[in-house]
């Protein structure tokens, strides 16, 4: 199997864009269960009795009211309000571990280098001897039981980014329950050297290995923006929908771009939206421009793809007048490259997440 893996850089690491057959591994995933590597992502590990303000500090979310075994979803920004990265925050018994998305994770770095000070709350970067897998997929919570023996049943109710932590072979890992696909999900923090018996225990427990190819796919489904493709630092959360993610409160303190975010909150209005896009017709390259009935540029796509389930499919940052069922054109010119054609798209304006055929 592993002399069929297709690899792709993607934030300056080589990952599986596939196994075998993107197709075969989406399947899987409607199916049984796939198990995905995430360690490109980026970890880091907060402690010190200072920690949770420090964290609150620095994101949207109020990382002062999780407990241990509790996690939460939130944005580092500008100080005009603009993301930075994404992170998942989980709070042990001991520390807090933040997860930030791949191209994102050397943001969150940076401002924490910037702003944290060791004396109030020692970090450290674990990317490196902490990796991160996920098992995803409609039996996601059988193939963990038998990976770890937690009972499916106590699986199946964790609220989100919850998380346990057990001793295997011993190895201390740390199991999530994860909505980042809007399926059944759980990603498992684990020591970089019991990774591997890890992934294999995965495989051994019927979950079929997939790529990224599979996973975005599954992503653009879900309609989960990714940083660095759908959004970025001229983003805004709310542009982002991070506010209907439950990544922003608006109750906490301060934080590093909180006047911004509170501004269009309570007074006013982000101007553009990520939306669904259902296309008929070519799927569209990525930065294709999106025209109303009028022939007015409304958006443009930010990521696209062919889903067996749905069809050409794809999200796109589009004026928040054009309302959800509105009929776009996407319009697309020649590669500069000469290997793309000029061309043009039907592009139906849907909610998020997809709704099945």
């Amino acid at each position: 199997m592993a002399a069929a893996e297709t690899k792709i850089e993607l934030a300056g690491q080589s990952v599986v864009l596939t196994y075998s057959n993107v197709a075969a591994e989406y399947e899987a995933l409607r199916r049984r269960a796939i198990v995905v590597n995430r360690s490109h992502r980026g970890r880091m590990r907060f402690a010190g009795a200072k920690a949770a303000d420090v964290l609150t500090g620095l994101v949207t979310n109020d990382v002062g009211t999780i407990l241990p075994g509790q996690g939460l979803y939130a944005a580092a920004l500008s100080a005009k309000g603009k993301i930075v990265s994404d992170l998942r925050i989980l709070r042990t018994e001991t520390d807090f571990i933040t997860d930030a998305s791949p191209r994102s994770r050397d943001g969150w770095s940076g401002i924490v280098r910037k702003y944290v000070n060791p004396r109030l709350a020692k970090y450290s970067d674990e990317s490196a001897v902490l990796s991160s897998l996920g098992v995803y997929g409609v039996q996601a919570r059988h193939v963990v039981e038998q990976m770890t023996g937690i009972g499916a049943s106590a699986l199946a109710i964790m609220p989100a980014y919850t998380h346990v932590s057990l001793t295997r072979d011993s190895a201390t890992i740390i199991v999530m329950h994860s909505p980042d696909l809007e399926l059944e999900g759980f990603d498992l923090f684990v020591p970089a050297a019991s990774f591997g018996a890890l992934w294999s225990a995965a495989m051994h427990a019927h979950a079929t290995p997939a790529g990224v190819g599979a996973w975005d796919i599954a992503r653009i489904e879900a309609g989960r923006p990714e940083w660095g493709v759908d959004m970025d630092d001229s983003t805004m959360p709310q542009e982002a929908n991070l506010d209907t993610l439950n990544a922003i409160s608006y109750t906490k303190g301060c934080y590093t771009g909180q006047e911004v975010v509170a501004r269009v909150h309570f007074r006013g209005h982000v101007n553009r939206m990520l939306r669904g896009l259902k296309f008929t017709g070519a799927l569209p390259p990525v930065k294709a421009a999106l025209f109303d009935s009028s022939s007015k540029q409304v958006g443009e796509i930010t990521s696209g793809v062919a889903s067996p389930r749905l069809g050409a499919i794809g999200l796109g940052m589009v004026r928040r007048e054009t309302e959800i069922g509105a009929t776009l054109k996407a319009r697309w010119a020649a590669g500069a490259s000469g290997d793309q054609s000029a061309g043009e798209a039907q592009a139906e304006v849907v909610a998020l997440p997809f709704a099945d055929k």
